[in-house]
């Protein structure tokens, strides 16, 4: 194992908040192997980026010689998490945890080592726990508690209902760590709570509590929302090549520097160098090149990845783009985004918002080559795309917020 000094700052890469960082460097000057739990509930069957933001650090705990625990939340995935939903969340049944879990056991071999991981399904303690020791659960927490965070408290508030089973699922989680005598829990900043929930847990349970280490949400293609399928702004590790390294290169040129910090495994040194040659005049597209062909590559092959960029680069060859395309800003509406209509119309494209609206209906509008027939498409703030009305209308745009 490498000294602490130099594991902690390459584990603390990217790390929104760690409670404690120094009890984690304390763990880690003992030399023994951690226990490093990440848990993810089957509740889609396919994973995205976002989700590997986490899966990326479990590999650098791994790649350490720690022990890495996927977790998959079969139990909690049937409860369903309320984290950040307004309303109660329909829980999954049984069938459609195990089919998802299922596939999520066959997609994170992409970036975890098999050999060095251990998959853990919740519902192997849960399922044994009888009702007396769910209530003996229960009375380790309290109401008090658990209406201290942030969804149950505004839910509380607004009088919307809160059921009694939603108060279970940050009580279920903090119990795995205790299960798993988890040195350390990886989750996304949404999670803080549940998470603290966990440490309070163990403590009771006479273990030392867990480091909790906190990733970034991944913002998706629009650059704005959280990655997430039911928004359509992600980009699935199980898509073909080809369209993820199109969706890849359709991220904005500030976006991508986010993506290269939470996803890349190339040295901070060297995405900084990459900075500076762009903030030098080198061409932003040329480095996104270098973003999407890692990312292709790392769960398709260099061959793959390689193939993709020539697709890429040959479809906007025949598109036949003028060498020289006026660059144009845009002001974004209200929450930072704007309807193509008015993108169009903003950019001196179209007349009036009915003749952008009608040019869309027509098939007559591409955004980076590619034809929209989506009159509510919306572009987000920061965005910059080639922008085509007709053959001979184009303009480079970006959203300003």
């Amino acid at each position: 194992m490498p000294a602490p000094d130099e594991a902690l700052k390459l584990l603390m890469r990217g790390v929104s908040e760690a409670l404690l960082e120094e009890e984690l460097r304390a763990r880690l000057e003992t030399g023994r192997p951690l226990r490093v739990k990440a848990g993810f509930d089957p509740t889609a069957p396919d994973l995205h980026l976002g989700h590997t933001v986490l899966l990326n650090k479990l590999r650098q705990f791994q790649e350490l010689g720690h022990e890495a625990i996927f977790l998959i939340g079969d139990f909690t995935g049937m409860i369903g998490d309320p984290t950040g939903k307004n309303v109660t969340r329909k829980p999954l049944t049984r069938d459609e945890v195990i089919e998802n879990a299922r596939t999520y056991e066959a997609q994170i071999y992409k970036i975890l080592d098999p050999e060095k991981t251990l998959v853990m399904f919740n519902s192997s303690w849960m399922g044994e726990m009888d009702a007396a020791g769910m209530i003996e659960l229960a009375s380790r927490y309290t109401v008090a508690r658990m209406l201290e965070r942030d969804d149950f408290s505004k839910r509380f508030a607004a009088g919307q209902p809160i059921a009694i089973h939603e108060f279970l699922y940050p009580l279920v989680q903090g119990y795995d760590s205790v299960a798993l005598k988890a040195d350390v829990e990886l989750g996304g900043t949404d999670q803080k709570f549940n998470l603290l929930v966990g440490r309070e847990l163990q403590r009771q349970y006479g273990q030392p509590p867990q480091v909790v280490m906190m990733m970034p949400i991944l913002e998706g293609l629009d650059g704005v929302q959280k990655m997430s399928k039911s928004l359509g702004n992600y980009v699935g590790i199980d898509e073909p090549p080809e369209e993820m390294f199109g969706k890849i290169m359709s991220i904005s040129d500030a976006l991508m520097w986010r993506w290269f910090e939470l996803l890349s495994f190339r040295p901070m040194e060297e995405i900084e160098r990459l900075r500076r040659e762009t903030e030098a005049g080198r061409n932003p597209r040329d480095v996104k090149f270098e973003l999407a062909r890692e990312l292709v590559a790392r769960f398709h092959g260099e061959r793959a990845a390689q193939q993709a960029q020539e697709a890429f680069i040959a479809r906007f060859r025949d598109k036949r783009l003028p060498d020289e395309i006026p660059e144009v800003h845009v002001a974004a509406g209200a929450g930072g985004r704007l309807r193509i209509a008015n993108v169009l119309r903003d950019a001196g494209l179209v007349s009036s918002t009915s003749e952008g609206m009608r040019m869309v209906k027509q098939g007559a509008v591409r955004i980076d080559g590619e034809r929209i027939e989506d009159p509510t498409l919306e572009l987000a703030a920061g965005e910059t795309r080639v922008v085509q009305v007709g053959k001979r209308r184009f303009a480079r745009v970006t959203l300003t917020g």
